[in-house]
C-alpha cells in the first residue's frame, strides 16, 4: 500500500496534535506535526537530508497572523530560505517555489474568498474548513494528490470574482510595465532588488543624476508615487529582481 506522508502546520499545538494523531489512525497515512512556519521548513529540510519527503501540507490560514490582524513582513517566495516568522499563505508560496512537487491545503477557520484566492494563487492546490469531517479533509488530501483542487462550494463565486481582479489588476500593471524603455526597465528591476541610486549608478555604470532621471521617469509612467508601489506594481506585472551576482550588466544595448 503507497503511504501518504502528510505535514500538520498549525500554531494551535493542541489542534495540530490531534489532528496529526486522527490522520495517523489511518492506514496509509503517515503524519508529522510543525507549530510554526520555521519549524515546518525544518521538517521538510530534514527530511530531504534524509532522502524522504511530504507529499501534503496541511497549513494553517491564520498561522503566524498577529493578533491585532498584521501579517509578518516576509516576501513569500524566501519564506522557505529563512527561518523568520511566516504566515501560511506565504508559507505555501515559498514551499511551492522550493518543492513543486509537494501539494500543499490550507485549513480555515472562517470562509475567506479574498485570503482563499491568494492560497490558490501561491500554489496551495485546496482551502478546507477546519470544523470538516476527518472524512472530507482525507477526500481533499488524496484528491489534490491526483491534481486536483478542492474549494467550498459556497467561495467559488468570491474566489473566482477575486481572481478575475487580480488578472485585471496584473494586465494593467503589464501594460504600464511595456510603456518603459528597456534601461527603464532595468533600472526596475534593480529597484525590485532593493538597490538604492549610488547602487544601480555603479551596477549599470550610470551617473547617479541619470539614475535619478530614469527613476522619475519610471514613477511618472506607473503612476506612482514611491519606489515602494512601484515595486509593487512591477512584481503584479511579473517583473522579477535583477540578479545581484555576475558581472554581465547592460550597457548601451549590449551585454558587458
Amino acid at each position: 500500500m503507497a503511504r501518504i506522508r502528510v505535514l500538520v502546520v498549525d500554531d494551535h499545538r493542541i489542534f495540530a496534535e490531534s489532528l496529526a494523531a486522527a490522520l495517523a489512525a489511518e492506514p496509509d497515512v503517515d503524519v508529522s506535526a510543525a507549530g510554526s512556519g520555521p519549524a515546518a521548513l525544518r521538517c521538510l529540510e530534514r527530511a530531504a537530508a534524509e532522502g524522504r519527503h511530504y507529499d501534503v501540507m496541511l497549513v494553517d490560514a491564520e498561522l503566524g497572523i498577529l493578533p491585532t490582524g498584521g501579517v509578518p513582513a516576509v516576501p513569500a517566495p524566501r519564506a522557505p530560505e529563512g527561518h523568520g516568522q511566516a504566515d501560511g499563505i506565504s508559507l505555501v508560496a515559498g514551499v511551492r517555489a522550493g518543492r513543486p512537487s509537494m501539494r500543499t491545503v490550507v485549513l480555515a477557520e472562517r470562509d475567506d474568498p479574498r485570503r482563499a484566492a491568494l492560497a490558490l494563487q501561491a500554489g496551495a492546490s485546496g482551502w478546507v474548513a477546519k470544523d470538516c469531517s476527518l472524512q472530507r479533509l482525507l477526500t481533499v488530501v488524496r484528491g489534490v494528490l491526483r491534481d486536483e483542487t478542492h474549494l467550498p462550494a459556497a467561495l467559488l463565486t468570491g474566489v473566482l470574482r477575486e481572481l478575475t481582479a487580480a488578472r485585471k489588476h496584473r494586465t494593467e500593471s503589464e501594460q504600464l510595465v511595456e510603456s518603459l524603455t528597456p534601461r527603464e526597465r532595468e533600472v526596475l528591476r534593480c529597484m525590485v532588488a532593493g538597490l538604492g541610486r549610488k547602487a544601480v549608478a555603479e551596477r549599470l555604470f550610470l551617473s547617479p543624476h541619470t539614475v535619478r532621471t530614469h527613476m522619475q521617469n519610471v514613477l511618472g509612467k506607473l503612476g506612482v508615487h514611491s519606489t515602494l508601489a512601484a515595486v509593487a506594481l512591477a512584481r503584479r506585472a511579473g517583473v522579477g529582481p535583477a540578479a545581484l551576482t555576475g558581472d554581465v550588466v547592460e550597457r548601451g544595448g549590449q551585454l558587458a
